[in-house]
């Protein structure tokens, strides 16, 4: 890739896709506070951690040279993605977006699925998406993103969880290293990708019953109790089947956690967490 990485909004994503990078030299950007501290001992040896109050366009400016690649995976505000997009222009550029741009869509989601800008989360990614579209980015629209430490197998094991309704809508998600590895690809990609924008999920959506059975089979802990879906988090509301494969096509590559299965299990493996029934 380029020689230099750098990651607007290093957290989960932006620590994975900094440690499998192969540029040499990679600047992380995270705002300043105890959360900042606390990932210190996560972040990549090789990686310049640079703790920024609030990005501007005079900072983004200080950090990428003409021939920068780019990752912006901070979540909108309204302002900050307008102010530094500009400052962006002739790096190759990927911003991270949610397929909660969807909305109520439900069914097969894809690249031609109309989305929803009446929710007032999904209209700032909306426009965050244009800012940097604008400037050549290539828009990833990504379902729900697990890893170690980090997604459905945590809430079971703490009991923070309980079944959406009966479970029966369909859930997309990402294992967060294949995530990193499309951003990659990206970034090695023709410019055929630059201004495009693709949805991003693992090839096996499935309602989330069947995760959560699986999971706690693999865990040897109880099935959790169910709750209407108007009481849980609207992210679990969702009933979609995210098909990723326009970008898998346009790169060229396969994911390494085609499903939930393979992914949890990484996860498991991660944690040094070995139960079964």
């Amino acid at each position: 890739m380029r020689e230099r990485l750098v990651v607007l909004g290093c957290g989960f994503v932006g620590r994975e896709v900094a440690r499998r990078a192969s540029a040499s030299s990679v600047i992380g950007t995270v705002r300043g506070g105890e959360r900042a501290d606390s990932w210190a001992s996560a972040w990549p040896a090789r990686l310049d951690r640079r703790v920024v109050p609030t990005l501007t366009h005079d900072i983004v400016r200080s950090l990428v040279t003409p021939d920068s690649c780019v990752l912006v995976a901070f979540p909108p505000d309204g302002r900050t993605d307008r102010d530094i997009a500009p400052a962006l222009a002739g790096g190759r550029i990927v911003y991270i977006s949610t397929t909660g741009v969807y909305g109520s869509a439900r069914g097969r989601v894809d690249e031609t699925t109309e989305v929803d800008p009446t929710e007032p989360r999904a209209s700032l990614r909306l426009d965050a998406e244009r800012s940097y579209r604008d400037q050549g980015a290539t828009v990833l629209r990504v379902a729900g993103i697990y890893g170690p430490w980090r997604g459905l197998h945590r809430r079971l094991l703490t009991g923070d969880f309980r079944i959406p309704g009966k479970g029966t809508n369909v859930v997309s998600r990402i294992h967060v290293a294949d995530l990193a590895k499309v951003v990659l690809a990206v970034f090695e990609a023709s410019d055929v990708l630059r201004g495009g924008t693709f949805v991003l999920a693992d090839d096996s959506p499935v309602p989330q019953i069947e995760a959560i059975v699986w999971l706690c089979r693999r865990l040897a802990i109880p099935v959790p109790a169910e709750a209407p879906i108007d009481e849980v988090a609207p992210t679990l509301r969702h009933d979609r089947a995210v098909d990723n494969t326009r970008v898998k096509q346009a790169l060229s590559l396969s994911l390494d956690f085609p499903s939930y299965r393979e992914g949890f299990e990484a996860c498991l493996s991660a944690e040094g967490i070995n139960r079964r029934d």
